[in-house]
């Protein structure tokens, strides 16, 4: 069996195999179709005529995207159980919830593709590490930044602003660390300057580190201008173990 089938302008016979074949095979559908839709659930909504995007997934999520919007018009969470029909002409396609009572239909007027995917992904989600990590990461291996480095505070207050890190070098010096989870831009050496300008001015010789995975060129350059360096850290990355109760679309 192919891992891939799509059919553009397909008859609604056609419709009927593709998305036959591919539940039982528990793959990805995706239909683009000018499509009617009706929920009733613990409360009621139609949606009259207009192109969209269908995905069933083999959990039973069912999803219906507008050209607009990140999120889903309507929606069925996973375990929904998905069921297709073919009366005259008119493909229908019916997720049911159980618990709550929830019931999505949906009349295809015309379809313009439809196809599934076996997909095969057997990977957890990594999530990166927040600056908090990083900087936790950091008192506990304070050689990432440099040899002799020594993190004294963490999100210290000072007289314009918050500094993620103070500490200081081998020799001495005060040393601010400015941390940044993502690519650190032109803000973020300017953050980094003002502070280890405000505590020059009492401190004399205060040295500043933009800590993060990388650099735009225009942030690069402008570190350079300043006087300021650069270490390049990877925040933590955490395995996702719990993941948090999805709303339904009428919660």
């Amino acid at each position: 069996m192919s891992k891939v089938e799509a059919k553009t302008n397909p008859a609604p016979e056609e419709v009927v195999e593709i998305i036959s074949r591919g539940l039982a095979s528990e793959a990805i559908l995706t239909l683009f179709a000018r499509c009617r839709v009706h929920y009733d659930g613990r409360a009621k909504s139609e949606l009259g005529p207009g192109d969209r995007v269908i995905i069933i997934k083999p959990d039973g999520s069912f999803l219906i995207h507008q050209k607009n919007k990140r999120e889903p018009v309507n929606w069925q969470p996973p375990g929904s159980m998905v069921s297709f029909s073919l009366e005259d002409g008119v493909v229908r396609l019916r997720s049911v919830r159980r618990k709550p009572k929830e019931i999505l239909e949906v009349e295809l007027i015309e379809t313009y593709l439809a196809s599934y995917f076996l997909a095969e992904d057997y990977e957890e989600l990594a999530l990166t590490g927040s600056e908090a990590e990083m900087a936790e990461l950091i008192f506990e291996n304070p050689r990432l930044i440099e040899d002799g480095f020594k993190p004294l505070f963490r999100e210290k207050p000072i007289r314009h602003g918050i500094v993620d890190i103070l500490g200081r070098d081998r020799d001495g010096n005060l040393v601010v660390l400015e941390l940044k989870r993502r690519r650190a831009d032109l803000h973020a050496v300017s953050q980094l300057k003002r502070y280890v300008d405000t505590l020059s001015e009492e401190h004399g010789n205060v040295r500043g580190i933009l800590v993060a995975p990388s650099l735009t060129s225009g942030a690069r350059k402008l570190l350079e201008a300043e006087g300021l360096e650069f270490k390049k850290v990877k925040p933590p990355k955490r395995e996702e173990k719990k993941r948090g109760r999805q709303k339904t679309l009428f919660d």
